[in-house]
């Protein structure tokens, strides 16, 4: 830890700050889905695949990028991540297709994969007292987590003035003003940890993409499509396992995916995803059908969602130094889950937005409890000198959440009827999660 305590409030910022942009790429695309369709041309799926290109790639590359982290040191990683992720949306906002823009959110999110595990092993260094990191990770979560409050008014603002592309030009200063936050001795982290198995890796990559092409063409009826992906898959995966199971430098290491209570976390984090992202993708392609809402209109619609998790994480950060990180994570999946209940029954019943404001304000609040206290969860749980990788490990699983959330619940983007269905799916996601978190928690009592 180095001396003194000069500069880490300047460098928890600009930490804070990146993760913001990598969420903001999210949030703000969610209500750009129907300026982008008109612009490109682009079916359900091919939206699908913008944002899953991106989650795909960041779910599959965090596999290894906490350890990344870990071998050439947390602030190399970020540094460079967040400078690809300017570079990247700036080529972005001049995509001159659906194929290449798809491309280049794949690199964004590779970008996104180096730069997110390596904030918290940061924040670890910056702050080895366990109650002082809890309070640091409630800033951290408080300032990203504003990228969900702002992301869809700022995206319906920005898709208003420039169409889509303003989007990605938005993503340009915010990444300079990170790396000026981020500069000096003090972010510093050591690193030496085992070396990054590259061949395995893209395994991964390649099982990841294919099983989500699998479930995008059946969701189109495209049959042949979700076959061919999906075999792919079984191979991928097949090749990903032989290998793990010979590397010197697994990709999943086992001291740390066998943490106690770690499995629990990862479930977790996945559930919280698939919730939350299968909402933002879902949702704004019924309120421009159903209720032909403009992109400003659609973007405030979301913020009973997207507040709390502006400023809930502080108070979310006081519980979890004083009780632990357990209690706030069970009770916000529990929030999460009755949250996407009422949405569900909205959206299935057509009825009137308030109905719907309370479904989504649940589910904004059960995120602003649970992310902050998983986040701290996963960083405490891990063994000495594998917070990067343990990060990692837990933004992996809810980035394969969020694939998974895109691509089933955009399956039923038809009709409310259906979409009020698959609404149930993160509801019992998140319950499921919440019971396996809530044995835990009673067996340490």
């Amino acid at each position: 830890m180095p001396k003194g305590h000069e500069g880490r409030g300047r460098a928890l910022a600009g930490i804070a700050m990146g993760y913001f942009a990598v969420l903001l790429d999210t949030t703000v695309l969610s209500v750009a889905e129907p300026d982008l369709a008109a612009s490109l041309g682009s079916s359900t799926a091919g939206l699908q695949w913008v944002v899953t290109g991106y989650s795909v790639a960041f779910g599959a590359v965090l596999l290894s990028g906490g350890a990344i982290a870990d071998r050439y040191g947390a602030h190399r990683a970020f540094r460079w991540g967040i400078a690809a992720f300017g570079a990247g949306s700036l080529l972005s906002a001049l995509a001159p297709g659906l194929p290449a823009l798809v491309a280049l959110r794949a690199l964004l999110g590779i970008a996104a994969a180096a730069a997110v595990p390596a904030s918290m092993a940061m924040i670890a260094r910056l702050h080895p007292d366990a109650a002082e990191r809890a309070r640091a990770v409630a800033v951290w979560a408080a300032v990203s987590g504003c990228a969900m409050a702002f992301g869809p008014v700022a995206g319906g603002v920005l898709v208003g003035l420039g169409g889509w592309r303003a989007v990605f030009w938005a993503n340009v200063p915010l990444t300079a003003l990170v790396l000026a936050l981020t500069a000096g001795r003090v972010v510093r982290c050591p690193g030496g940890g085992p070396p990054v198995d590259w061949w395995t890796q893209l395994a991964a990559c390649a099982t990841l993409a294919a099983a989500t092409d699998a479930l995008i063409g059946a969701g189109a009826g495209a049959w042949a499509r979700a076959g061919w992906s999906g075999g792919a898959a079984l191979f991928a995966g097949a090749v990903f396992v032989r290998r793990e199971r010979r590397s010197r430098a697994p990709v999943l290491r086992a001291d740390v995916v066998r943490a106690p209570g770690m499995r629990r976390v990862l479930l977790a984090g996945a559930a919280a995803n698939f919730a939350l992202l299968g909402l933002l993708f879902l949702l704004p392609l019924l309120l421009r059908d159903g209720w032909g809402l403009s992109p400003v209109a659609a973007g405030a619609a979301f913020l009973p969602m997207t507040l709390p998790p502006g400023f809930n994480p502080l108070l979310t950060g006081r519980i979890v130094a004083r009780t632990g990180p357990w209690r706030p994570a069970v009770g916000g999946l529990a929030l999460l889950a009755g949250g996407c209940l009422v949405t569900a029954a909205s959206v299935a019943a057509g009825a009137p937005y308030p109905l719907l404001a309370v479904g989504l304000l649940g589910a904004g609040s059960g995120v602003s409890f649970a992310l902050p206290a998983l986040v701290t969860a996963v960083v405490s749980t891990a063994p000495e000198g594998a917070a990067g990788t343990a990060g990692g490990l837990l933004n992996a699983g809810r980035q394969v959440g969020a694939t998974l959330g895109v691509a089933v619940l955009g399956a039923f983007a038809g009709s409310p009827g259906r979409a009020g269905a698959a609404l149930l799916l993160p509801a019992l996601a998140c319950a499921a999660a919440g019971l396996l978190l809530a044995r835990r928690t009673a067996r340490q009592a």
